[in-house]
């Protein structure tokens, strides 16, 4: 579900001012963790506290976490956080905890992952919680300071030493559960093996600023088929991804040789034979049996986003495999798809046990598949973790084509803006740039306010450095650890222009003022790579276009990565009133256009050759567009090429045949950004 939205569709939404800064801090509450263990990999740990609850008085739960959390509040889910902050900052969530207190005694339970390896999701910094439990002035509970002291226990059903999720995300999943493993999150009176603690220093703290998820719980619309599972099939050429074999000092994990289960390789080994291919309407309450060796697939009926949840009964044990994807591959679930482990696995002893998945996934379609033992399973959910913002809009049209076009903008949007911006919520979770520059276009038509891209760039103003990358260079995706060294010169142009049109859409321009020092920093980068004419020219590390034949053009000079320069150049220009900025924007698209276009098209790049640059014959799609939208041509001076354009490429390429030798462009917004509205939609003679 990688995310590509327009705000093509104008909707009438208010922009709600910007939230103050975090001010309150913790009044009682210090950062803690089991001692000695802070640094430790994909360490779960519980932190529980019992305390007495006031009458007819507002109660408050104010947390912190290194690095993910999630609470519970006399055993039922809370909340879950926190909001992504930047290297060495940490986003405090509130909740008001009022209304479902019990008279007495309470207990507030809260289960935190530090994971401890480096990742484009979350960051990698030494594992901590920080809580308190707080009544007006008064603190009922905290971690390590006054009122009742939360206790700290290691949570080893989740297993330690396992394989990474994917490249760009920590560790997967997989339990061994135990008869009572959940008593100390539900039970006020359970018994908890604790851990001594140690107190770190005070952290750097800032608001949560984005809304709390609903966390709505979502069923199964349809069961699809169910099965038996065949175990101990040849695979000639298994499935061993990087986040598996490339362990090593640039990416964190447990090792191959260290890892206690490997459920990637031991289900590829596994096949499914469909019993019974009926669809049938499933119903939440609805239980499904499993016996050794046999599956049930289902169906939510769209990618939904969030945490896996059933209630599983078993006699005698069993061992179960939730699998998951956003579309069937020859009517069945292939788990590593996306080149991630879309697994969630358990080992189950005799008893009855409600579980859901620490970390959110995306899915539409589940597999529920049991190799050894057998057991009953019903209950069935995932509980959203999406922008709750987004049911402001509205949107009805007579076309109902047009209808279902804003329903699946806006629940892309959703699952994909809970606390920065990301490409997707599933394989990676990541805040990448260029792709912010789009999805914070649509951003308030949505949602109405401008919240989750202010901490998205918030994020990237904070850190005095940035580890790994060259001074000045900001990361490709954030928050994110690059210890690779990797990073794409070209992506942070779209940051600069970006924050312009931030500036315009919320009115923050204290913000775009604070990010002066960073973008002349950004500059003075680029001034090294300025050739003869101005034009950046054998830029280093990772150079991207697209995905698509463009990203084989990208050397010596690029000229999108010059348009894009150019315009960079121009934003930063208008926003801190530097005339030189402006004046050498105008100067790198007068060599575009006298270096790049042939007569027909604009090539993609020119290469050195004594001495001298010469044009290649490359020339593809996007390059067309990024010469459009970045005001190297327009529809007056290049009039026939944009009628290429809008008659042989594009939507209208499959049917035009576009022309041989312009490479496609691999996403369709590059045209429709590059001339402002989406082109006519053309009948389908075969009426498709």
């Amino acid at each position: 579900m990688r995310i590509g939205l327009l705000s093509t569709l104008v909707l009438l939404c208010s922009v709600v001012p910007n939230v103050a800064s975090y001010q309150a801090g913790f009044r009682s509450g210090k950062p803690i963790w089991p001692m000695g263990m802070q640094k430790e990999k994909n360490l779960t740990v519980g932190f529980r506290v019992v305390f007495d609850a006031p009458t007819a008085k507002r109660v408050i739960l104010r947390v912190t976490a290194s690095i993910v959390y999630r609470a519970f509040l006399n055993g039922s889910f809370w909340g879950y956080g926190p909001a992504r902050g930047p290297h060495d900052h940490f986003r405090v969530d509130e909740y008001d905890l009022t209304d479902d207190l019990r008279s007495g005694k309470n207990l507030v339970a809260i289960e935190v992952a530090g994971y401890n390896v480096n990742s484009y999701y979350l960051l990698d910094q030494p594992a901590f919680l920080q809580a308190e439990v707080l009544s007006g002035d008064d603190v009922l509970a905290s971690t390590a300071g006054t009122g009742a002291r939360f206790e700290a226990g290691i949570l080893r059903e989740r297993v330690q030493k396992v394989q990474r999720y994917s490249f760009q995300r920590p560790f997967s999943e997989v339990y061994r559960l135990r008869p009572g493993y959940d008593r100390w999150r539900k039970e006020i009176a359970a018994q908890f093996e604790t851990v001594e603690c140690s107190v770190f220093p005070d952290k750097k703290l800032l608001p949560r600023r984005v809304p709390y998820p609903n966390f709505h719980l979502r069923y199964p619309l349809t069961h699809i088929l169910q099965g038996t599972v065949e175990t101990g099939i040849k695979v000639e050429h298994l499935w061993n991804d990087r986040s598996l074999t490339g362990i090593g000092p640039p990416l964190g994990g447990f090792a191959e040789g260290e890892l206690e289960v490997i459920p990637s390789i031991e289900l590829q080994k596994v096949g499914t034979v469909p019993d019974d291919e009926r669809k049938r309407p499933f119903s939440p309450e609805e239980k499904l049996q499993f016996t050794k060796n046999s599956y049930h697939l289902v169906d939510f009926g769209t990618n939904l986003t969030g945490f896996l949840g059933a209630k599983i009964t078993s006699r005698n044990g069993a061992r179960l495999f939730l699998t998951f994807d956003e579309i069937l591959s020859n009517g069945d679930v292939d788990f590593k798809r996306l080149s991630c482990v879309n697994i969630v696995s358990y080992e189950i002893p005799p008893g009855t046990f409600v579980v859901e998945s620490f970390e959110p996934y995306t899915l539409r379609y589940l597999k529920l598949a049991v190799l050894d033992g057998d057991c009953e399973i019903e209950k069935i959910s995932l509980r959203e973790y999406a922008n709750p913002e987004v049911e402001k809009a509205h949107f009805a049209a007579s076309d109902e084509r047009l209808n279902r076009i804003f329903a699946a903008g806006r629940e892309t949007f959703r699952q994909n803006a809970v606390d920065i911006f990301t490409d997707c919520p599933s394989r990676e979770r990541v805040g990448w740039l260029c792709d912010t520059f789009f999805t914070s276009r649509v951003a308030p038509d949505l949602s109405g306010n401008t919240r989750v891209e202010e901490n998205f760039l918030e994020n990237f103003l904070l850190p005095e450095r940035f580890a790994h990358l060259p001074e000045g260079m900001l990361p490709m995706c954030y928050p994110a650890d690059h210890n690779d060294g990797v990073y794409i010169p070209n992506w942070v142009l779209w940051f600069v222009i970006q924050l312009e049109e931030y500036g315009a859409r919320s009115g923050d321009w204290q913000m775009v003022e604070a990010f002066r020092p960073k973008v002349m920093r950004l500059f003075d980068y680029f001034r090294p790579f300025k050739n003869e004419d101005g034009l950046l020219e054998k830029l280093d590390s990772w150079v991207f276009v697209e995905w698509s034949e463009a990203n084989r053009f990208v050397q010596d000079v690029n000229y999108s990565t010059n348009m894009l320069y150019a315009a960079a150049l121009a934003a930063a220009g208008r926003m801190y009133g530097n005339s030189a900025f402006l004046a050498e924007a105008n100067r790198i698209r007068e060599a575009i256009r006298g270096q790049s276009f042939d007569g027909n098209f604009f090539v993609d790049n020119s290469v050195r050759k004594a001495g001298k640059l010469e044009a290649t014959r490359n020339r593809s799609e996007v390059c067309q567009y990024f010469a459009f939208y970045f005001d190297i041509a327009s529809p007056e001076t290049y009039s026939d090429l944009r009628r290429v354009l809008r008659d042989r490429f594009g939507p209208q390429r499959e049917r035009s045949g576009g022309i041989p030798g312009n490479p496609r462009s691999q996403c369709i917004h590059w045209q429709y950004a590059a001339f402002g509205d989406p082109f006519p939609v053309r009948p389908d003679p075969a009426g498709s």
